[in-house]
């Protein structure tokens, strides 16, 4: 298996449907996965409403590609984008692919790069369409890569934080409902061990499996073992390992 800093992403950013004020937070949130190798943005830069983007791509090092729109009411975004991604699948010089979009268009292009082995990031607002995000791999909002998330499973008590925390909340995108519950409680039943245990790390690739977009940063959680704190259904379990610095976290639910 390869380490995440040998693995090439091709990068296709939809500018129709993305807003260009996310576009650091998504460059280092895709750099958690690998190196993006290609990176390009396709739209008809003569449009006025594009001129935001412009700031930005040198910055980042974004090739723009012109697609002019011959046709009212036809996206030739889209189909350029489609072409580009089945010449660099064709070329064999990445690993996955990135598809930054919030249009259900790329749902078939998603579901053909994985036929072909390739591993797809998603990444659009919360108003994506589902048949796009499942087709995914992994499918990132936009609105959680700049909202602060909470790194530990305590809360604040008192005065500045307990409002900090307040404030934290509205800005989630989700709350930890009951479908969440019953997702991570089926997870870790079908996982644990013959005394109730699952390995956190197992919790949560099987849980991205089940639901492409789950995030612990839906919630305002930086991290899934807070998350699971926090619901209170769960016994948490940390042990040692020969690294000081490192933690084998397990989870089982309370009898």
């Amino acid at each position: 298996m390869k380490d995440t800093k040998d693995i090439r992403i091709a990068v296709l950013i939809d500018a129709d449907n993305i807003p260009y004020s996310n576009i650091r937070g998504m460059m280092e949130e895709l750099a958690k996965y690998g190196t993006p190798t290609f990176k390009r943005i396709y739209g008809d830069w003569t449009k006025p409403h594009l001129t935001g983007w412009k700031g930005v791509l040198l910055e980042n090092a974004i090739t723009p590609i012109q697609q002019y729109s011959y046709t009212t009411g036809k996206n030739s975004t889209d189909s350029a984008m489609i072409i580009d991604a089945m010449d660099i699948l064709y070329t064999e010089k990445v690993d996955g692919f990135c598809i930054v979009s919030s249009d259900s268009d790329f749902t078939r292009l998603a579901m053909r790069l994985r036929e072909a082995g390739m591993m797809v990031i998603g990444i659009g607002e919360k108003k994506t369409p589902n048949p796009f995000i499942v087709a995914c791999d992994k499918f990132i909002y936009l609105e959680i890569l700049t909202a602060p998330v909470i790194e530990s499973g305590i809360k604040p008590t008192a005065g500045k934080d307990k409002r900090e925390q307040k404030m934290r909340e509205t800005e989630t995108l989700k709350k930890v409902d009951r479908e969440t519950i019953n997702l991570i409680s089926s997870t870790v039943t079908a996982l644990a061990d013959d005394s109730g245990w699952a390995f956190l790390g197992d919790i949560g690739n099987l849980i991205l499996k089940k639901q492409p977009d789950f995030d612990p940063r839906n919630f305002g959680f930086g991290k899934l073992a807070p998350l699971i704190k926090s619901i209170g259904k769960f016994e948490i379990d940390e042990r040692e390992t020969d690294k000081r610095t490192s933690k084998l976290v397990y989870v089982r639910l309370r009898t």
